[in-house]
Parts: structure tokens; C-alpha cells; sequence
């Protein structure tokens, strides 16, 4: 155990984690020249296309020290958007040390805080590294001034390093031998070990990534997962490299994977503790809390026939990020679907793409939204978490909508458009604080459902990607909220029904109804845009039917005959007008969210 160090790389994203990752792998030769790539560590395609990791990954390298000893280095590269910052929570409950890793070029970011005090809380070793010091913009003085100030320590504990030169590698190997403690725990105790990770493989089953806190693990033990209660046989144990690497036994401290042959997606659960059958442990560990889904949004097979495959897939993709949550619906409009919960929009825009790529599934995504409170006039206190659950006003006391605290670190030359940009959000400005002459951290108080769409977005392009955003979830707020319903023909299409504010429900219905205008294709028969807040219909726009030119064929002759032709029309689209249903395709649903652009 005293050769064994356990850690992970946490940092802002787009800071150089994973490059950084792909230097200590060649440095210790766990990858081969020729299997090298960029990101090696990121093993989906869509990881790479993006440039983003989205998955925490576990691997182990052996390191020589140049006292001779062989270390065991257990890494755990981790994501850096706000939006899987519970993926990195998870590996955080499996380490003793971390690297923080900060932008030489960029500075402190708002994500860099949040992680760091994420692993305060957990009484990590935390080593500051400043990357890219080998850029002409790197600003080594200035940066390595801010990391003091944060954490307090002295200059000669920066390492100074570069992901792309593999400049200062030897530190940072140095480094964690000498500051991340060993891990700590009881060898001949009875088996305690965290599942951190879990990932399905159709042939073998449930493969289970765990780290060891007490007691060991060898080939043919019997195990029980303490939280279900299931008892299986470890038909294979190993550790991981860049691929799965067999032993006979995984000791105290270490971190490794088991194959059981589960094929029930239901008996693993991230964060649950595994023992053995005949010597369990007394407790579970407390590892890391539940998870607390942000955004909502309704999925939906684009045909009904396909539920059980959608069922299926989403379970499958639960394994693999557990942050995803979700219960089945069902919508007038699109049958019988998923209402699921995620951790953000580029966490529901993953999900989107993942069960696309892996599991084939095209699906229908409703209009996203997020978790409300509403008190009757009966005094029943209701969890809205969709806008149709909303009981109608003369039943409603109040409604409570969730606020988040959010910080941005900017420089000053942009302070002016985002306090701008956060008060049309309908923030409060609680904190403005000078981290340095040229980074500026602002504090606002905001609805969760406000920057929910496209304030990620806008608050990049307004200030040149120079602005940094965190932010975690503090109360409940009474606001004065009501339902927009848009209809097609006085139908309801409820896959378009929203919760506004009833400040902007006006220009939102406009802006709805003028982009359904654009994008529904015409029919045979008239078609009624409506935008409507109870039986008061606040915005309209029609959509003119398909005329077929009846009077081509009359040339000449007199005007009754026309006349004629074209009331048996006028007859003809009324009656088509009653039975004829619209097809909304989904690229609608889609572009109706871009509201802003």
C-alpha cells in the first residue's frame, strides 16, 4: 500500500486535462508509439469530435521513482464542464490527492473554484500545476500570484508544466510520490470497496469499477453489493489499463474492475459498497451525495413501437452516467415516452447524441424545462415538473420556481453587457470582487429556468469566450409564473407547453408562433398559430393552405362559373380543415428552443 497513490486531474475545460493525461501515459510507457493519439484516455467519438471529455477515466501506470521503488499510480481523468461536474465528484470519493490544473494563458476559472473546493471538502493533497507555460501568452507571474492567493500555498509548490511538450512531467511525477499520501485502510480487514463507475458490455455483462478502502478481492470470491442485497461470483478481477488487464487478486487501496456476469442493470448502482458474501462489512461507505438533476425535458421514441428499445437503451446508458434520470410519461401528442432529468443542456444534448451513435435511437425531445413547487388553494404542496401538471390558476395559491447562485469570472471591459444580460435573466447582483487588476468575479442570484437555454451561449460570444460560469442550485422563490399553451387549430400540442414568467409571456408566444410560421409545412387547409395563457389567446399567425388553381381550366365565359368552382373549394378545405390532422416534424420541436438566435 506505501507504493500506491490514488489521484485525479481536475481543472476548467478546454485547461489541457487530457493532453496532460496522454504525457504521464507515454512517460511511463503504459501506451505504446504507435497506439498514441491525441486524448487517448477518451474513448467515444463524440469526446473527440467536441474536444470535451464527458466520462471520468480510470487507468494505472507504473512509475520507477528515482529511489528505485516501482509505484502504482491510479489516474482518474475527469471532465471539465459545469454540466458533469457529478462525474468528477465521483472520482474525487475514490482519491487521496488532486492536480489542479490551471491555464497559463487563461488564469483561474469559475469551474477550476468549484472542483478545487469540491476536493477541499474531501481533504485531497491538492498539487497546483500551471499548463501551457510554453505559449508566448502564458502569463506564469500573474497566474501563479492567483493560485496563492486561492489556495494559500508558496510559489515553490507550483509545478510548471506542458501538456503538448511533456515539459515538467518528471515534477509532476515527483510530486505525487512525495505529496499525495498512500492510501489508508485495513488489509486483513473484511472487503470494503466504492463502485465509482460502471460501464455494460453485451457480452460479458456488467463490468464494475471500484477502489479497494479495506480488505482484498480475488478470483472466485463470492460478493454482495451491500445497498441491493445481490450476491454474485467475481468471475474475473483485474486493473485498468487501456484495456481490461486480469490478475488473480486487487489488495487494499487499490482501484480495479470486476466481472460478475450481471446482465440486470438494476443490481449495480454507482456509489453502492461492495463486500463479500461470507465476511461482509459492518457499514456502507458514504461516498458522494445523490444527484440533483437541473433541467427537465420529455423523450419520446419517433415511433410508439419502439418504447421497450428506448426503455432498454436508456437503462444501458444509466450505467455508464448515473446522473441520468428518468420515469416513464405519457403525452397526447407523442404517445408513450420518458420524462428525464440531466444536469444541464449540453448534458441533455450528449445524451441526445449518445442514444443516436450507441444504441441506434432516434428520439423526439420536448421543450426542456425545469422543477417547480406549487400550493393549491387546498393546501397540497405539488412537484411540477411538467408544465401540464400545473392545475389551473383559480386552484393555484403560488407557484416556487428553483434559484441558483451563479458565479462569473471575467475581465473588467466586460462587467457592463453581463450584468446587462443577467437582469433581462431576471438576476440579482449580490457580489462584485476584484480577484486581480484584470479578473473580476461576479455573484448574481437568478432563476434556474432563465439560464436554462441559451445563456451559456451568449454569455461566450459577448465576451469572446473570456468569461468563466459555475453555478449551484440555493432555494425555492414564489414567482408569478404562468402556462403558455400553443395551439394548431385550437388543439394543444403539449409537447410545446411552457412555464414563463408573465412579464415575458407575451413576446415568448409571439416569438413561438413567428418561428412555427417558418418551419410547419403548409397543408391542403388553413392553419391557426395560436399562443394562449388559459382562454386568452395572446399572439396568432396563420399558415395559408394549398391552392390548387380550380378556375385554370375556365377561359373565358362567365364569371358564375368560377364563382362556382371555387365555393365547392372553399366547401372542400372547410371540411378538410375539420378532419385533417398536422404533422409537426420534429425538426420543430428542435428549432422552436432557438428562440433567441
Amino acid at each position: 500500500m506505501e507504493l500506491i497513490r490514488n489521484f485525479c486531474v481536475i481543472a476548467h475545460i478546454d485547461h489541457g486535462k487530457s493532453t496532460l493525461s496522454d504525457r504521464l501515459l507515454e512517460f511511463t510507457k503504459t501506451i505504446s508509439e504507435r497506439d498514441m493519439q491525441n486524448q487517448a484516455l477518451d474513448d467515444m467519438d463524440l469526446e473527440r469530435e467536441r474536444g470535451i471529455t464527458i466520462k471520468a477515466h480510470a487507468i494505472q501506470l507504473d512509475y520507477e521513482h528515482s529511489d528505485g521503488k516501482r509505484y502504482v499510480f491510479n489516474l482518474i481523468d475527469t471532465p471539465g464542464h459545469v454540466d458533469f461536474s457529478y462525474e468528477v465528484s465521483r472520482s474525487i470519493a475514490a482519491c487521496e490527492g488532486a492536480l489542479l490544473l490551471i491555464d497559463a494563458t487563461q488564469g483561474i476559472q469559475a469551474q477550476t473554484i468549484s472542483n478545487l473546493y469540491l476536493a477541499i471538502e474531501h481533504n485531497l493533497e491538492i498539487i497546483p500545476i500551471l499548463n501551457k507555460i510554453d505559449m508566448e501568452s502564458a502569463m506564469v507571474d500573474q497566474v501563479s500570484d492567483q493560485v496563492i492567493d486561492l489556495i494559500g500555498c508558496s510559489k515553490d509548490d507550483i509545478v510548471l508544466a506542458s501538456g503538448k511538450t511533456g515539459q515538467g512531467v518528471p515534477d509532476i511525477m515527483n510530486a505525487i510520490v512525495n505529496r499525495i499520501p498512500p492510501p489508508k485502510g485495513n488489509p486483513d480487514g473484511p472487503l470494503q470497496a466504492l463502485i465509482f463507475d460502471s460501464v455494460f458490455n453485451s457480452f460479458r455483462g456488467i463490468i464494475i469499477y471500484y477502489r479497494i478502502l479495506n480488505g482484498n478481492l480475488k478470483k472466485g470470491d463470492r460478493v454482495k453489493f451491500f445497498n441491493t442485497g445481490g450476491e454474485y461470483e467475481a468471475e474475473e478481477v483485474g486493473i485498468l489499463r487501456m484495456s481490461l488487464f486480469a490478475k488473480k487478486e486487487i489488495g487494499c487501496g487499490d482501484v480495479g474492475y470486476i466481472i460478475t456476469g450481471i446482465k440486470d442493470v438494476k443490481e449495480v448502482k454507482v456509489g453502492d459498497t461492495l463486500t463479500k458474501a461470507s465476511n461482509p462489512c459492518a457499514e456502507g461507505i458514504k461516498g458522494f451525495e445523490e444527484v440533483k438533476p437541473m433541467v427537465f425535458a420529455g423523450i419520446y421514441p419517433v415511433e410508439n413501437e419502439y418504447f421497450e428499445d428506448l426503455r432498454d437503451s436508456l437503462e444501458k446508458l444509466r450505467l455508464n452516467d448515473s446522473s441520468l434520470v428518468y420515469e416513464p410519461e405519457t403525452s397526447i401528442a407523442l404517445g408513450f415516452g420518458f420524462r428525464c432529468g440531466f444536469l444541464g443542456m449540453l448534458h441533455l444534448e450528449i445524451i441526445q447524441e449518445r442514444l443516436s451513435r450507441e444504441f441506434n435511437q432516434e428520439v423526439i425531445t420536448t421543450v426542456p424545462n425545469v422543477s417547480y413547487k406549487a400550493l393549491t388553494t387546498r393546501q397540497e404542496l405539488l412537484i411540477i415538473n411538467t408544465p401540464n401538471d400545473l392545475p389551473e390558476p383559480n386552484y393555484l395559491e403560488y407557484v416556487e420556481e428553483p434559484y441558483i447562485q451563479a458565479q462569473i469570472i471575467t475581465m473588467p471591459d466586460y462587467i457592463g453587457p453581463i450584468i446587462k444580460l443577467c437582469m433581462d435573466k431576471r438576476g440579482i447582483l449580490t457580489k462584485q470582487h476584484y480577484l486581480t487588476t484584470y479578473r473580476v468575479e461576479l455573484m448574481f442570484e437568478m432563476p434556474l429556468a432563465e439560464i436554462v437555454f441559451d445563456f451559456y451561449d451568449r454569455l461566450k460570444s459577448m465576451t469572446k469566450g473570456y468569461a468563466s460560469f459555475d453555478y449551484h442550485p440555493i432555494d425555492y422563490r414564489k414567482s408569478d409564473l404562468v402556462k403558455l399553451d400553443i395551439k394548431l387549430n385550437g388543439d394543444n400540442v403539449d409537447a410545446l407547453t411552457a412555464l414563463v414568467h408573465r412579464s415575458k409571456a407575451e413576446s415568448v408566444g409571439r416569438r413561438m408562433c413567428t418561428k412555427l410560421k417558418e418551419i410547419l409545412p403548409k397543408h391542403q387547409f388553413v392553419i391557426a398559430i395560436q399562443a394562449a395563457i388559459g382562454g386568452k389567446i395572446i399572439a396568432r399567425e396563420t399558415i395559408s393552405a394549398m391552392r390548387k388553381d380550380v378556375t385554370a381550366k375556365c377561359y373565358g365565359g362567365d364569371i358564375s362559373r368560377k364563382r362556382k368552382l371555387l365555393e365547392k373549394q372553399k366547401e372542400g378545405k372547410k371540411k378538410m380543415r375539420q378532419i385533417g390532422s398536422i404533422d409537426v416534424p420534429q425538426k420543430a420541436f428542435l428549432d422552436v428552443l432557438k428562440l433567441d438566435e
